[in-house]
């Protein structure tokens, strides 16, 4: 009997040979074979894909700091791979995106935008841009993010020490009020490297070090050097705080000036340079807090959205006749916790309660009440008793802490995964060839 890797060489070789036939005889007359530029797993990207995907990079690039075409395909080929490999993970564990997820995805980024999903649609058209295209490619996003929420994030545990410990180096060095500009190269190196491999990695990345010491930009480097995911955008890291900084690169970042390049950094994906491209200061951290109390009906068997909104509309009119909104939170609340205080959900910070609740509260005046208000916990009537500036640095500081402390230890587990998935996974890239 065959076995899994069997079967599965097996089905890819059928699959580039179903692919191939399909394509010579298809567009046997236009004269055009479609090429495969890549064998990924069971499945292929092809010479039209990386095209268009070339195409659309290419133009977004200013023609003076354009790197070669062929790099250009190299990178994008690469990001494509992983891409795929990432795509066919999700499929085999099960993730799928439901049609309401997308839609509501969309809806938010053309809100984000200022536009209605009609006035989006057509602004995309009017550059060019396949609506169609641009669902397929969030759908993509939000598959990618939900995996590597389930084979990376999810993993990833920040301890009350590591925070207390975070705090105190920021303490000592001030670095709360800093914030960091990095340029970034890699030259990448499989998980298990044998001696020459790191030698020749080394000998590459000692010369691009060289290179940039000679005056050659950074931006244009990386575009053409680096094996990193911000390759085809400079190696821009964007701005960062020491905290979201990759530990690695946390030394040298500390004591490196505006415009300044880093030493070599070796780590298991390979080597790494750094340039501090700009530094600035952070400011203080005000909020604006709100004393806001609700009452809760939540859906069941007897009660759906109609006779939740009645129940509540009920209980508001009582409240405008003089009842009193905390001895009806008491009785008629399905969220017993603050049923107990009245209602009451004492001081509450931005963040803090789900969206649609968060959004209907902050439109309230004081003492006024809120239509209903349903969120995944069922139908809410809500007061904003007062609300209060207050500067909450330290408690921002230490959520902070986690929050970045937990997105450097994702970004770099994150790095380790991509570069093991691609290790572990049947490629066969066929740029060269072609």
């Amino acid at each position: 009997m065959m076995g899994n890797k069997g079967m599965r060489e097996s089905v890819r070789v059928l699959m580039v040979f179903v692919c191939l036939f399909w394509v010579s005889g298809a567009q046997a007359e236009e004269q055009y074979l479609d090429g495969i530029m890549a064998v990924v797993e069971e499945s292929i990207i092809l010479e039209s894909e990386l095209a268009r995907e070339t195409y659309a990079v290419m133009q977004n690039m200013p023609d003076d700091n354009r790197p070669p075409e062929f790099i250009v395909r190299k990178q994008i080929l690469d990001r494509m791979v992983i891409e795929k490999l990432q795509l066919l993970l999700a499929e085999r564990v099960g993730i799928r995106i439901t049609d309401n997820i997308l839609q509501r995805a969309v809806s938010d980024i053309a809100a984000r935008n200022q536009l209605s999903l009609d006035d989006f649609r057509v602004q995309l058209e009017s550059q060019r841009i396949s609506y169609q295209s641009f669902v397929e490619n969030v759908k993509k996003e939000i598959i990618i993010s939900q995996l590597r929420g389930r084979e990376v994030a999810s993993r990833v545990k920040v301890s009350e020490r590591e925070i207390d410990h975070f705090m105190e180096t920021q303490s000592q060095v001030g670095a709360e009020n800093i914030q960091y500009h990095l340029g970034h190269i890699l030259v990448a190196l499989p998980e298990q490297s044998n001696a020459r491999e790191i030698k020749n990695a080394k000998d590459k990345a000692d010369r691009i070090i060289e290179k940039l010491q000679h005056g050659a930009g950074f931006k244009q480097t990386a575009m053409t050097e680096s094996d990193g995911g911000q390759a085809l955008s400079g190696g821009d890291l964007g701005w960062r705080s020491l905290a979201q900084i990759p530990s690695i690169f946390v030394d040298q970042t500390r004591n490196l000036s505006a415009g300044e390049l880093g030493q070599l950094i070796r780590s298991p994906s390979g080597f790494h340079i750094i340039k501090m491209m700009e530094l600035k200061g952070q400011s203080k951290h005000i909020i604006t807090q709100t004393q806001a109390r609700h009452i809760l009906i939540k859906l069941n068997e007897l009660i759906n959205d109609q006779e939740a909104q009645k129940r509540l509309l009920a209980l508001t009119e009582r409240i405008e006749n003089g009842d009193d909104f905390a001895v009806l939170a008491r009785s008629h609340s399905d969220d017993k916790a603050s049923a107990l205080k009245g209602g009451d959900l004492g001081w509450v910070s931005p963040g803090y309660l789900v969206p649609p609740f968060e959004e209907a509260m902050n439109e309230l005046a004081i003492n006024a009440l809120s239509a209903p208000v349903q969120t995944q916990f069922g139908w809410h009537l809500i007061q904003v008793l007062d609300r209060q500036d207050r500067d909450n640095s330290k408690e921002y500081k230490r959520t902070r802490a986690r929050e970045q402390i937990r997105q450097r230890k994702i970004e770099e587990e994150t790095e380790l995964w991509l570069r093991r998935l691609r290790d572990e996974a049947f490629v066969d890239i066929r740029l060269e060839k072609i």
